[in-house]
């Protein structure tokens, strides 16, 4: 395995290379782009590269199909830590283009609902194609396939392009959220402003069965992020979800939530605990009571004590 080489969704120029530099440890790393999220990953799969960073969120769109589905299926990878970027697009053109010159446009699928009303406004008769990436699309744009793209203005340098718009976006604050991915290993220890990630595939199909999961974090005190289903491949109406969890896997709470998770479900997959991106644990709410270490430790010890007779 190269351990000095971190893969990631390319080519040059993406929102996800920015991300991966932001990384101190990214400065001492060779960096090599990738053509998709799947490759990026089976880098990381085959040791060709002993990490990848990809995009699996975004705050307009939600997740990223593409990285959900490469973590749920094949080989288990593990979540290192996450990565928070604000996005604003730019509109990418070939020197000496205008506006009224733009018939089509190109960037990777979940920029389009970050665009979608500022196109319409400025680009109503514009036909829009899905690209690899940003970049890619900023690539396709220097060969003349494309008028335009949608893409950091940071990639316009690269490819011999102009930013004909700058800060484009139709939702204020928009963030993607990043994850750094690797071979499964001991997670980090607990720094007490953590997330940990699964996923579920539900058993019998009837009425509460998906209540019954979502109990197993809520009689813990355990928050959810984030959930979302997917379907298994295996027929319609069949699924499975991805969760993310406040807390660690060491945390009591967490680790007796999936405990009871795995005597009830098929199949659950442990995806990583990892610091929260831009949390500190001073940010970190009060549990609620009879949820924290302490409280499940003195529970046990309590019915260990009246298993001895003890009282």
């Amino acid at each position: 395995m190269s351990a000095t080489r971190y893969a990631y969704l390319g080519p040059e120029g993406t929102f996800t290379e920015v991300a991966l530099r932001t990384l101190p440890e990214a400065a001492t790393r060779e960096l090599v782009p990738m053509v998709s999220v799947p490759a990026a990953l089976d880098a990381v799969r085959s040791g060709a590269a002993a990490a990848a960073l990809v995009p699996i969120e975004n705050s307009v769109e939600g997740g990223i199909n593409a990285t959900l589905d490469e973590l749920t299926s094949g080989e288990p990878l593990m979540i290192y830590r996450e990565v928070l970027l604000s996005i604003s697009f730019a509109l990418l053109v070939r020197p000496g283009t205008e506006l009224s010159d733009i018939k089509s446009v190109t960037a990777h699928p979940a920029a389009q609902p970050q665009v979608r009303n500022w196109m319409a406004a400025h680009l109503p008769d514009a036909v829009w194609e899905s690209a690899a990436s940003n970049a890619d699309g900023a690539r396709l744009v220097q060969e003349g396939r494309y008028d335009a793209a949608f893409a950091g203005e940071f990639a316009a340098a690269t490819y011999g392009l102009v930013p004909l718009v700058t800060e484009i976006h139709d939702a204020e604050n928009a963030q993607t959220r990043f994850i750094l991915v690797g071979r499964p290993a001991r997670p980090a220890a607990p720094t007490g402003a953590d997330k940990t990630s699964v996923v579920i595939w539900m058993g019998e199909d009837r009425p509460g069965a998906l209540l019954e999961l979502l109990q197993e974090f809520a009689v813990r005190g355990v928050n959810l992020m984030l959930i979302q289903s997917r379907p298994t491949g295996a027929g319609i109406g069949n699924y499975c979800f991805a969760v993310d969890a406040e807390g660690h896997i060491a945390d009591r709470r967490v680790g007796e939530a999936l405990m009871g998770l795995k005597r009830i479900c098929p199949k659950v997959r442990f995806l990583g605990s990892y610091p929260r991106a831009g949390v500190e644990p001073e940010d970190v709410g009060p549990l609620r009571p009879g949820t924290s270490d302490t409280e499940f430790t003195e529970a046990s010890d309590w019915l260990a004590r009246n298993l001895d007779g003890r009282g």
